[in-house]
């Protein structure tokens, strides 16, 4: 295939994995927030609630080191493939249930155990196939439209949701989500996922157990990619002193409505939303550790201004609007802290080796969120908000300065600390 060629065919990617994306995460979103209503309601037990969100967590844990190992060893167009046709499947088989034996909490599980591991598949597979199917210039583009599309489906999803609830039934939330996965299908089935593929045909396919210590040998011998992922697994921990502390801190402690509440939450899909479209129209960022780190701890700073309506008296209009900012903001410097990341990982790892990498990734981080919502939970029972916020904010702090230390930061960017080490109108003579 001519240059020319591939970058028609690589254009016609970056917007239809993005349409796909976001016509599939909108059915996932839409069928999610019914799913959650409809649990409350049949229920009215917080414990079933949270037994959903646990069947939508821990299996993609479990099994996303296993979806990189089938990324990186078998056809990455048909693992996407198989793990629609499988969402699509699940949930059909749950209608059908539900048209027959009628709606039951037992099976919205077993429903929602199967898709988060279609989801695992996708995802991860996904993730490691974006280097492949767009040219390296527009990467950053590519990845910033796949976070759009997520920012747009998390904004669209429960208003969509919101609006049908009370007037449909469930099955019509579930044929939502098939209709939307069988538009994502049609649409991936057209892609050519080694476009830009730089993989031998003769590659040969390690043995699964063989391939699984093989990735976690690659990732070892790398101080780089190393330290990325213990980055990650300590802040996805301790950032859920936001995700817990911040329902706690603004709808019990501030009495905060619900329904403002939602415009709060709102501003951060929205933050995310203008921060993906900022790194879709701008150069790639040139030392994207150093823009991480940077990123990391001004969101660091933000965590601990998060408690200064309770140390003020702020009226309720401010309150409302104090948060509606910190929201925004917390959503602009975490995705100032994974774009730059998550373009520099897909160019760094190796092809053979990328989705096995992010699967383990992804274990890591999902695996701190129920520690970490335990964790603060306990915390937040038992001591004040204005002590816990401030204290994990140093903390991250100091885990930004330490683990991204200027060494880290050196290794990751030899050209770019070079080139600045040389003394002013001085040149480099070497080849």
């Amino acid at each position: 295939m001519h240059e020319a060629e591939k970058l028609k065919k690589a254009t016609y990617h970056l917007w239809t994995f993005t349409a796909s994306k976001m016509i599939a995460m909108l059915g996932a979103n839409v069928m999610a927030f019914g799913i959650s209503l409809y649990i409350l309601a049949m229920t009215g037990s917080a414990m079933s609630f949270a037994t959903n969100m646990i069947c939508s967590v821990l299996p993609r844990a479990l099994v996303a080191p296993l979806a990189g190992y089938v990324a990186d060893n078998f056809s990455k167009k048909r693992t996407i493939l198989l793990a629609q046709a499988g969402t699509i499947l699940t949930v059909g088989g749950l209608l059908l249930y539900t048209e027959t034996v009628g709606i039951s909490v037992y099976a919205i599980y077993i429903a929602t155990v199967f898709n988060t591991i279609c989801s695992a598949f996708s995802g991860v597979t996904f993730s490691s196939a974006i280097a492949t199917l767009v040219n390296p210039e527009r990467l950053q583009r590519a990845m910033s439209f796949n976070q759009m599309s997520m920012s747009v489906a998390a904004i669209g999803g429960p208003v969509i949701g919101g609006m049908m609830y009370g007037f449909f039934s469930m099955d019509v939330f579930l044929m939502v989500n098939m209709v939307a996965y069988a538009i994502a299908f049609c649409l991936e089935a057209t892609m050519d996922f080694n476009l830009y593929s730089t993989r031998g045909e003769d590659t040969k396919k390690e043995k699964m157990w063989e391939g699984l210590k093989s990735g976690f040998h690659y990732i070892k011998q790398r101080n780089v990619i190393k330290t990325i992922m213990w980055v990650a697994l300590w802040i996805n921990l301790f950032f859920s002193a936001i995700a817990v502390g911040g329902t706690y801190i603004i709808i019990e402690l501030l009495k905060v409505e619900s329904k403002h509440f939602g415009f709060i939450e709102a501003s951060g899909a929205l933050g995310m939303l203008l921060a993906s479209l900022y790194f879709a129209t701008r150069p790639e960022v040139k030392v994207p550790l150093r823009f991480s780190k940077i990123s990391l701890l001004l969101l660091a700073g933000s965590v601990g201004l998060a408690v200064i309506p309770l140390v003020t008296n702020f009226s309720y209009i401010a309150i409302v609007i104090f948060y509606l900012i910190i929201y925004f903001i917390f959503a602009t410097f975490e995705m100032g802290i994974n774009m730059p990341i998550g373009v520099y990982m897909q160019k760094i790892i190796a092809e053979e080796y990328r989705g096995r990498v992010f699967g383990l990734m992804e274990t890591m981080a999902m695996s701190m969120m129920p520690i970490g919502m335990v964790v603060y939970g306990m915390l937040y029972d038992t001591l004040p908000a204005t002590i816990i916020l401030p204290v994990t904010s140093v903390i991250i702090i100091i885990i930004s300065l330490v683990m991204l230390r200027s060494s880290i930061l050196k290794e990751a960017h030899p050209e770019y600390y070079e080139k600045a080490a040389l003394p002013e109108g001085g040149a480099n003579t070497t080849t």
